[in-house]
């Protein structure tokens, strides 16, 4: 035997004794199809199964009999018949011995919907080209940058005239430049791992390592990425390591045991979703989720992982119906905990700037910071409770919000808590829920008005950005997951000025360095009125490093024009409107901007210095100091 044969055989004893104790990260180099020299290795984990066999198209669909490792419960098989674009699939006798054909859970590519056979694919030889990106990256520190996120369900952006979705080849020559175009900094996509309902979006998985057929091949997503990259646009992915697709003849129960699920029948099956939970605690399991992740990081490059329902791991009793409390008697999940922070800690020492992003909706558990000091050792969570509470405000009629005032400033008291993300996301544009622009008060120019307040508060308050597609221009009708959007919106001027003010506002954004430089600490913003419910105008300042660099925010919660309004402002000196909602441009009815504010002498809370203006009705006003001595404050 060769020395390069033993070294081989030495590293796969090595790499099954790894997935066996959680530690191997790079698992689909074991299992799954790999091409050989002369054929194709099949390798599937099935530990209680009494057989395993080999089908596919390479052998006419007949059982090809597998080979057991007894210490690890892998089967294996070579076959020299396999060629690329072939598939394939096993099938398990499982422990009751009852047979049934199953995915390979490794595959990288399957057949299109509605079937679920596996296909052979071989990623081509890619040669990057976003080096200078990937260093850039490296470079910066992503808590005092801007982040602006379009979020996207990439089957519904556009679809052609005979109702079928663009792919990525497409996509690429499209969406980038409409990117570029609406100044944002990254996109994210709700799941792209293979899934067999488009009514589950995409969160009920079944193939971890592949892309969906539906949205075309693996290199061109690479090619995708790469040119966003090239675009100076980061590429985030919803990630669902929870739960995953109840179909039979995909994960649930493999080998005809408890595989990947819990034992415990009641913390296996997940009510509210109707799928199946991974028993985060077993170690294989570990190894597998955990590989999936690196895989989509290092294969297509992506910036970073939005992790889906993390409140469903780390709490036993998030399900509907029954719950085990643990052994303490309580409802923390401990190994999803532990799973949680063993991610985030493989994944950061490997590659330690792509961003983990947590969606979770609770505040028992520290979910961003150091997994040292306790917390699950995300980067970001997304700030369920600042969205909540404020798209109850604004779906408000105006003559109640001086009662509810406290659900656009109650936030303030707890933004430092977590590193946080503002979502605007396509959970609250569905299931009757109304798109952003329906859920406005008031007929169809006052809700324009309002959105264009909301994304203005949204963009100035402490915290990065997400917005789902087609809120950008106040798209009416809910989202609907197998149409594109409403793109014919566009023919309408209100709608095109709403877009375009939302690029405006997103290249504000970027171009404001007090709206993102001292995002971690409460030095980025001075509150100077919460407290003016008569009038519902609320109004604070965003500072940035400098002392001169700094913003003043006004936002007008009312249909009433409020002339000669005063606010206390830190150092005398002038004033320059930078941002008027109500311009004409933005399909407001203001042709000019206010004239500059000079201050006077005069007690405002705790300032000394005070300037007037006017604020539109339903308005958001920015002013910056144009001259100013802050010697004197």
């Amino acid at each position: 035997m060769k020395n390069t044969e033993k070294l081989e055989i030495q590293q796969i004893a090595n790499d099954k004794k790894a997935f066996l104790t959680g530690e191997n990260f790079y698992l689909q180099h074991l299992l799954g199809a790999h091409r050989e020299e002369h054929g194709y290795i099949f390798r599937v984990w099935a530990p209680n199964a009494l057989a395993v066999f080999l089908v596919g198209d390479f052998n006419d669909w007949q059982d090809w009999a597998m080979e057991k490792d007894p210490d690890t419960g892998i089967w294996q098989i070579y076959c020299e018949e396999a060629n690329e674009g072939d598939l394939y699939k096993f099938k398990v006798r499982q422990a009751d011995g009852r047979e049934i054909l199953k995915i390979d859970p490794f595959a990288v590519r399957f057949e299109k919907r509605p079937g679920d056979a596996a296909e052979l694919y071989n990623f081509p030889d890619k040669k990057w080209k976003d080096g200078l990106w990937r260093g850039r990256s490296k470079r910066s520190n992503p808590f005092k940058r801007p982040l602006n996120i379009y979020e996207m369900h990439a089957s519904s952006w556009k679809h052609h005239e005979d109702g079928t979705p663009y792919r990525f080849a497409e996509l690429k020559d499209e969406l980038i430049p409409y990117l570029v175009e609406m100044n944002y900094t990254h996109v994210e996509f709700m799941p792209l791992m293979e899934h067999p309902l488009g009514r589950s979006w995409g969160y009920q998985l079944i193939g971890y390592f592949a892309l969906s057929s539906y949205f075309g091949t693996p290199a061109e997503f690479q090619d995708f990425v790469e040119e966003c990259h090239l675009n100076n646009i980061g590429v985030f992915v919803d990630w669902v390591p929870g739960h995953y697709c109840i179909n039979d003849d995909t994960l649930p129960y493999y080998d005809g045991t408890p595989q990947f699920e819990y034992t415990d029948p009641d913390r296996a099956k997940n009510n509210r979703w109707g799928s199946i939970n991974f028993d985060l605690g077993k170690p294989q399991v570990q190894s597998f989720l955990i590989s999936s992740a690196m895989f989509w990081i290092e294969m297509f490059h992506i910036d970073g992982i939005r992790v889906d329902a993390v409140s469903s791991m780390i709490y036993r009793d998030y399900d509907e119906g029954p719950w085990t409390p643990n052994h303490e008697g309580g409802n923390r999940n401990y190994e999803g905990v532990y799973f949680l922070q063993k991610l985030n800690a493989v994944i950061k020492l490997a590659h330690p700037n792509i961003l983990m992003i947590a969606e979770e909706s609770s505040s028992d558990t520290q979910i961003t910071g150091m997994i040292e000091s306790g917390a699950l050792g995300f980067d970001f969570k997304w700030n369920m409770g600042w969205m909540n509470d404020v798209l109850r405000f604004y779906e408000m009629d105006p003559i109640f919000r001086k009662d509810h005032f406290n659900l656009i400033t109650f936030s303030f008291m707890y933004m430092m808590q977590e590193n946080f993300i503002l979502p605007l996301s396509h959970d609250e544009v569905v299931h009757g829920k109304k798109s952003l622009m329906h859920k406005m008060w008031g007929d169809r120019y006052k809700q324009f008005a309002q959105l264009r307040n909301l994304y203005t508060y949204f963009m100035t308050h402490p915290g990065k950005k997400l917005l789902f597609m087609g809120s950008e221009w106040g798209q009416f009708l809910e989202w609907k997951f197998d149409e594109g959007l409403e793109w014919g919106d566009l023919g309408d001027s209100l709608n095109q000025s709403m877009q375009h003010f939302t690029a405006t506002l997103n290249d504000f954004y970027k171009n404001q360095p007090a709206l993102w430089e001292l995002e971690e600490s409460y030095d980025t913003i001075e509150i100077i009125d919460a407290d003016n419910t008569a009038e519902t105008i609320l109004s604070f300042i965003r500072q940035g490093k400098r002392k001169k660099d700094f913003l003043i925010v006004i936002l007008n919660m009312t249909p009433v024009e409020r002339r000669d309004f005063q606010i206390g402002v830190p150092y005398p000196g002038t004033y320059k409107e930078v941002w008027n909602t109500e311009m004409e441009e933005f399909g407001g009815t203001w042709t000019k901007a206010n004239v500059d504010c000079q201050t006077e002498l005069g007690d405002f809370k705790q300032y000394q210095q005070v300037i007037k203006t006017t604020v539109p009705a339903l308005g958001a006003l920015i002013l910056k100091p144009e001259s100013i001595n802050t010697r004197k404050k």
